[in-house]
């Protein structure tokens, strides 16, 4: 045999034996077999109940109501820390078996959770835009350098984009109509993921209950009017949480439905969350 055929023989037995091993190596991945596992799984989403107000809305045909999809908007954006033991204690008088739910029944929970806050904070209506009228209350955005406004669902204003990361552009906004929709303020999903690292803030980094005396949000403020709005809108809490305890006592009068008796707050000057009273009809514009 000639030593050029000695040479092709041997190439050909080390290529044969390289061919063998490298399905083997752990080190080098099976691009075919990754081409054929199955993706990894996605968090199940469901729709949560209806609240009282969104049952009241759809009664009389009122297309002002809660939208379905902004419960998977809720679902999707919760940090692991509100589906974890952490809050268990926090969210116990509306979802006292929270820790035992599976995964996809403590997105639903939270999903529900905004709707009624929503409710109590803006009647469900994205476009709810409140101004103050009381001097005494009137105090200049961070951002807009303008009086302060509350607005969308969970009604923000734009200084909550620098202390909460929520997606709003005021240079943007200003531009457009004061209600338009396009508002990055008053878009639903704009609003409501902001809602989510407000309420995380409060149970996570401040270690505090759903309900307290310093929450942003003047509806969670327990022994105020507004509280009494967002615990009636707390009514069809899913059914998987249990049997919820009552933490205020029943009004002697009708609650408000809707936005115009809904809360409004201000930024408090010592502890950056809003101070809060219950807004007048007058101040509330759609």
């Amino acid at each position: 045999m000639t030593k050029i055929a000695w040479i092709v023989a041997v190439v050909a037995v080390i290529t044969g034996l390289v061919a063998l091993m490298v399905p083997m190596s752990p080190g080098i991945p099976n691009a075919r077999a990754q081409e054929m596992a199955p993706p990894p799984p996605q968090a199940e989403l469901k729709p949560a109940p209806a609240t009282p107000i969104a049952e009241q809305r759809a009664e009389l045909g009122d297309d002002r109501t809660w939208n379905p999809a902004w419960d998977l908007v809720v679902e999707q954006a919760l940090p692991s820390e509100l589906l974890s033991p952490q809050v268990a204690k926090a969210v116990k008088p509306f979802c006292p078996r929270f820790n035992a739910l599976g995964e996809a029944d403590k997105r639903v929970f939270w999903a529900y959770f905004f709707q009624a806050l929503a409710g109590a904070e803006a009647g469900l209506v994205p476009t709810a835009n409140v101004r103050h009228m009381d001097l005494v209350l009137q105090v200049k955005d961070d951002v807009t350098h303008r009086m302060i406004r509350q607005e969308g669902l969970l009604q923000l204003t734009y200084m909550d984009q620098e202390r909460y990361g929520c997606d709003f552009d005021w240079e943007k906004d200003k531009e457009l109509a004061e209600h338009d929709p396009a508002k990055t303020i008053l878009q639903p999903k704009n609003n409501l993921l902001c809602g989510v690292n407000i309420i995380r803030n409060q149970l996570i980094d401040q270690h505090k209950a759903l309900l307290s005396s310093t929450s942003y949000f003047a509806t969670l403020q327990p022994g105020t009017p507004s509280v009494r709005v967002f615990l009636k809108q707390m009514a069809n809490v899913p059914a998987v949480c249990g049997r919820r305890t009552r933490t205020e006592p029943r009004p002697a009068t009708t609650m408000p439905e809707t936005a115009t008796s809904a809360p409004a707050s201000l930024p408090s000057s010592d502890s950056g969350l809003r101070s809060s009273f219950v807004a007048t009809s007058t101040a509330v514009t759609h």
